[in-house]
């Protein structure tokens, strides 16, 4: 998908992550906003280089430094999350607020669906203190299968 080809919803996180950059003092650039536009329009995690393939769609120049810079640039204002299990990144459904990242993925289709789970994040909270443990990310990651595959049939 052509950066600038995105959908009513994406246009909202977009519109969004651009009020909360400026709200931050932080600059959402050009190629900092396709980025995120390719991550929000598209329907599936995406690895470094097959943002890289997309941007270069629109920007033909583009390098993978570029794309590296602004994922981490994305990451630290919290509008997009990164998937360790797959080494990919997805647009952030709720940036407005600071959350730990919950995510189900669908090993049959891909499918990735983030949450936001209070009782997950305060049982896990409570589950670190018990322990001592001080975590420097909390990110719940369940594979499995989704509702659609799962009705499919199968195994």
């Amino acid at each position: 998908m052509k950066p600038g080809s995105c959908h009513t919803e994406c246009q909202q996180v977009l519109h969004l992550a651009e009020r909360l950059c400026e709200g931050r003092g932080a600059r959402l650039t050009p190629q900092r906003r396709q980025v995120l536009e390719i991550l929000c329009a598209s329907p599936k995690p995406l690895g470094a280089y097959d943002i890289l393939d997309l941007l270069k769609q629109g920007v033909p120049a583009a390098k993978p430094p570029t794309v590296y810079r602004a994922l981490e640039f994305l990451l630290q204002q919290g509008l997009v999350h990164r998937i360790e299990s797959l080494n990919a990144y997805v647009g952030c459904i709720h940036p407005d607020h600071p959350h730990a990242s919950q995510f189900l993925i669908c090993r049959d289709c891909g499918e990735v669906r983030e949450l936001e789970s209070r009782s997950v994040e305060r049982t896990l909270g409570s589950a670190l203190r018990a322990c001592g443990f001080k975590a420097d990310s909390r990110v719940v990651e369940v594979t499995g299968r989704c509702l659609r595959c799962s009705e499919q049939g199968t195994p």
